[in-house]
C-alpha cells in the first residue's frame, strides 16, 4: 500500500533577508531550504578560491569568482520571490517533483568526483593546472551531451 505523502506549504520567505546572508557563500540556499544546492555554491566557490592560489589564471578566475558571489546573492533573493509566490497559489508540489529528479543522478555524483580527483592532482602537481584550464570547455561539453542525451529520454517516455 503506497502511503501518501502530505506536503505543507512553506513558510513565507523574506527576499532581502536571503540576499544577506547569501554574503556568506552558501547561507541564503540553506535559509530558501536548498541544502543540495548550499553544498554545490560552497563547493565552486572553494574551488574558485583555490584556483586563485594555485593556478596561473589571473585575472579570470577573479572574475569567475566575482560574478559567482553576485551570483548567489541575486539567485538568493529570486528564490525566496518564487517560494513565496509557488506557497501563494499553493504549487508546493513541484519542488518535490524537482529534487526528485536529481536525487539518484549517478551523473552528478560521478562528475562531481571526477571534478575533486582532477583538482586533487593540480594540488599535488601531479598534473598542471594551466593544462588543465586548456580543456575547461570539455565540461561544458559533457553537461550538455548529458542535457541533450535527458531530453530525448524523457521524450521517449512520453510517447
Amino acid at each position: 500500500m503506497e502511503e501518501k505523502r502530505t506536503i505543507q506549504p512553506s513558510a513565507p520567505k523574506s527576499p532581502g533577508l536571503a540576499a544577506v546572508l547569501a554574503f556568506i557563500p552558501g547561507v541564503g540556499a540553506i535559509y530558501n531550504g536548498q541544502i543540495f544546492k548550499a553544498l554545490i555554491y560552497i563547493l565552486i566557490f572553494g574551488g574558485l578560491i583555490q584556483m586563485q592560489e594555485k593556478s596561473g589564471v589571473q585575472p579570470i578566475a577573479g572574475f569567475l569568482l566575482t560574478g559567482f558571489y553576485i551570483y548567489m546573492i541575486f539567485e538568493a533573493y529570486h528564490t525566496a520571490k518564487k517560494i513565496n509566490k509557488k506557497a501563494m497559489y499553493g504549487e508546493a508540489e513541484e519542488d518535490i517533483e524537482e529534487f526528485e529528479e536529481y536525487k539518484g543522478s549517478i551523473f552528478w555524483g560521478s562528475f562531481l568526483v571526477f571534478l575533486g580527483v582532477v583538482f586533487l592532482l593540480g594540488n599535488y602537481d601531479i598534473i598542471s593546472y594551466s593544462t588543465l584550464f586548456n580543456y575547461w570547455p570539455v565540461v561544458i561539453i559533457i553537461i550538455g551531451v548529458k542535457l541533450i542525451f535527458e531530453y530525448f529520454s524523457r521524450k521517449r517516455g512520453k510517447e
